[in-house]
């Protein structure tokens, strides 16, 4: 799943947004409009190694059917592959999915389709996992996509949505400088919305570890507004990593 942060106040995506091909679908400019940036982020999760561990122990997928549903260029399938029996990337926008296409082929039992929250070209009872990855598409008030993924778990099967922890860590604090709304108030909503539908609640402390400092920078860059990250960078001149607090949302079919 593409990690995909909502853009800042004022963020300028380095492409336009097409006319989407499914109505459900929210352009996200920073994968989006820069793919080769956010594949630097991605590393520096991925480097940290938490998330990952964690999505693993609330939802194994060894042998199963897993769905990586905003798959992105398709950065993650290649970590699902090595152990699920068969890996499904969804994808929404038609310029990332050539990339994640490519990753796929190179894997064995990979496929990516064509797809959205709310349009999933699937079975019904065909998988045993869905991962989300920061999603635009399971904010309050997003049930149609919830009903779809539930429509395509088989029984027992599980949906797990990785989001941010807005009450922990260096990033949290980010958010909290570009939000135009409380941290907190936003936390607060997500988190009883997920509660009335029956999602069990896991948090990870984690970190994104960047292979140098300009890594770093160019992330943040296209994360939040340019004065909100350069002062960041400023206080912390030494910096090539950050602490970042992740909220796991977990459902079972």
């Amino acid at each position: 799943m593409s990690l995909a942060i909502p853009p800042p106040p004022g963020a300028t995506p380095a492409r336009r947004e097409r006319r989407p091909e499914f109505p459900d679908w929210r352009f996200a400019p920073n994968i989006g409009g820069h793919p080769d940036t956010y594949e630097l982020e991605n590393q520096a999760v991925d480097r940290a190694g938490h998330v990952l561990t964690a999505m693993r122990t609330v939802a194994p997928w060894a042998g199963r059917t897993l769905v990586d549903l905003g798959c992105g260029t398709g950065y993650w399938l290649r970590r699902y592959a090595g152990e699920a029996a068969r890996v499904v990337g969804v994808e929404p926008d038609p310029a990332l999915r050539p990339a994640a296409q490519l990753a796929a082929d190179s894997l064995p039992a990979a496929e990516v389709l064509a797809g959205s929250a709310e349009h999933l070209p699937l079975a019904d009872r065909s998988v045993d996992v869905v991962h989300a990855r920061f999603a635009y598409f399971f904010p309050p008030g997003a049930d149609a996509g919830l009903a779809e993924v539930l429509r395509v778990l088989r029984p027992g099967g599980r949906l797990v949505v990785v989001d941010n922890d807005y009450r922990w860590g260096e990033f949290a604090q980010l958010l909290a400088a570009a939000a135009p709304r409380p941290p907190l108030q936003t936390a607060a909503v997500v988190d009883a919305w997920w509660r009335e539908r029956g999602a069990a609640r896991h948090e990870v402390r984690s970190e994104l570890r960047f292979a140098s400092r300009a890594d770093l920078a160019s992330v943040l860059d296209i994360e939040f507004p340019a004065e909100v990250a350069r002062d960041w960078l400023r206080r912390h001149p030494a910096a090539t990593g950050l602490s970042y607090g992740y909220v796991l949302f977990a459902v079972t079919a």
